[in-house]
């Protein structure tokens, strides 16, 4: 495995406050976020410094409590910072209030739950279309592109059916599909495996291959070490802020045999 670097209270002289540069998606700056209960504040994220360019592939990881779901949530914008900022694809979306953050939302990130959050009466093209529904799309564009975005996930022959008619994978797959149709800027993943038996586990992490191969930028919560080695970049939060960052062992092992072939 790649050695993790230092906890990032060593790494914030490299990070600087001015933004997004060419290239980059994500971009927090000095983000904290702090709850408060009773009397007492908790900070469940401290100074968080992080930049992931279009097209990575990254994985987030973390114990319980450690900080993951909190920066999931602000760079999904489901909430707001306390304090700091953060830039969605050259966007400053720090400050948005609620209906400011929907339409982002809507417009950048695709989500894909672990509770799949397919709607029970409806076909899983009705259930891709829904974004588009939200934004206005006229109604024949957003069959056209559910309908494409579905066969993209080998799921062309069950567009029709309702989730109940699809097994667990399947199901997945609308997500996922439903995630891709308003070509986001990003797809963030919340522990997309966690209600799959191992196997299709597997075949929904070698879908994220694929989508990312073909150019999309990929981000995984997941507190499973397997499922973060799919990824490029690990991530790991511990206590509110970057304790390390680093390529996967898988990456690193393909980067390595690459390099070889490169000299031989």
């Amino acid at each position: 495995m790649a050695p993790e670097t230092a906890p990032q209270t060593e790494l914030d002289s490299t990070l600087d406050s001015n933004g997004p540069r060419p290239g980059e998606v994500i971009v927090t700056s000095n983000l904290w976020k702090t709850y408060v209960m009773g009397d007492q504040e908790v900070n469940a994220l401290r100074g968080v410094n992080l930049r992931i360019r279009r097209n990575e592939y990254v994985a987030i990881m973390g114990p319980s409590g450690s900080g993951k779901s909190t920066l999931m949530n602000l760079i999904g914008c489901l909430d707001s910072p306390t304090k700091g900022s953060y830039w969605l694809n050259g966007h400053d979306v720090s400050a948005l209030n609620d209906d400011e953050l929907a339409r982002i939302r809507n417009k950048e990130i695709g989500f894909v739950f672990q509770t799949f959050n397919l709607l029970a009466r409806a076909t899983a093209l009705h259930n891709v279309e829904l974004p588009l529904i939200y934004n206005g799309t006229p109604a024949a564009e957003r069959i056209a592109r559910a309908k494409d975005v579905l066969e993209s996930v080998n799921l062309g022959a069950r567009m029709m059916h309702k989730p109940n008619e699809l097994s667990g994978g399947q199901r997945q797959r609308v997500a996922i599909a439903r995630a891709l149709v308003n070509h986001p800027s990003i797809i963030l993943a919340d522990e997309p495996t966690g209600n799959l038996d191992s196997k299709t586990g597997d075949e929904i992490m070698a879908l994220f291959d694929h989508l990312h191969a073909q150019g999309n930028t990929i981000v995984v919560v997941t507190h499973e070490p397997d499922i973060a080695e799919f990824a490029h970049r690990i991530i790991t939060i511990r206590d509110g802020t970057i304790y390390s960052d680093h390529p996967s062992s898988r990456h690193a092992g393909e980067a390595m045999g690459a390099s070889k072939q490169t000299h031989t």
